[in-house]
């Protein structure tokens, strides 16, 4: 059987994994009787809980009222239904492959690529499990945003994936951290042979549900027959 480990960011897609695209890559996982494992760094994020609207020129977005922290870790497991790890404790000898759906949490939580642009970093708990993926000669696959975490950390090794749409400012971003940029379609993936990385864009191109739940299962079956 096979075993997946899942990086979640959170819990949403404006702050942390987006359900639709977590939920459509476990069942996935999930229909072919594999196992999937959830995982998330601990560390906390701020969020902007409540904006006043406002009825004037010269503050049409509204005024912050206040923010607050929450936990990764905590808001992951809403989504893993508790069934989570933290990030550190991963090891990909334990695991045939390794996963990360998007929402910005990958973009703001997994990375600093929300607020940072060409100078983003990103976690080391998360660019270390992605890299001893990568030098395990296992699959690591993406979906949505997520590729750019993956373009940030393996671009150096020249690998293919996808943003959606090839002009783009994240796929010239990514471009310029050395990773090949291949435009996809809403259920499209981006195979990576010689590097064993697997892509789809989501909601970087999709806009309906449905074409989350066929990207999603095409990335699975396209890293079922990378696994063999």
């Amino acid at each position: 059987m096979k075993k997946i480990a899942v990086i979640l960011s959170g819990c949403g897609n404006r702050d942390g994994s987006e359900l639709q695209e977590s939920l459509s890559l476990m069942l996935a996982i999930d229909r072919r009787g594999w196992q999937y494992q959830c995982f998330a760094p601990e560390g906390f994020f701020e969020v902007v809980p409540h904006v006043d609207v406002v009825d004037d020129d010269e503050a049409e977005e509204g005024t912050l009222v206040d923010t607050e922290q929450r936990d990764i870790f905590v808001e992951s497991a809403r989504i893993a239904r508790g069934n989570l790890l933290p990030l550190d404790q991963y090891n990909p000898a334990d695991y045939d492959a390794l996963a990360l759906p998007g929402g910005m949490g990958a973009a703001r939580n997994l990375s600093t690529f929300a607020f940072d642009g060409p100078r983003m970093t990103v976690v080391d708990s998360v660019a270390d499990a992605i890299l001893e993926t990568y030098r395990a000669k296992k699959p690591v696959v993406a979906m949505c945003i997520a590729p750019m975490v993956l373009a940030k950390v393996l671009g150096r090794y020249e690998v293919c994936l996808t943003l959606g749409p090839a002009d783009n400012q994240a796929s010239e971003l990514a471009r310029g951290f050395g990773a090949q940029v291949q435009a996809c379609g809403p259920t499209d993936v981006c195979v990576d042979t010689t590097h064993k990385v697997v892509t789809t864009p989501a909601y970087m191109a999709a806009s309906r549900i449905s074409e989350i739940f066929d990207g999603a299962e095409n990335l699975v079956a396209a890293l079922q027959q990378m696994l063999g």
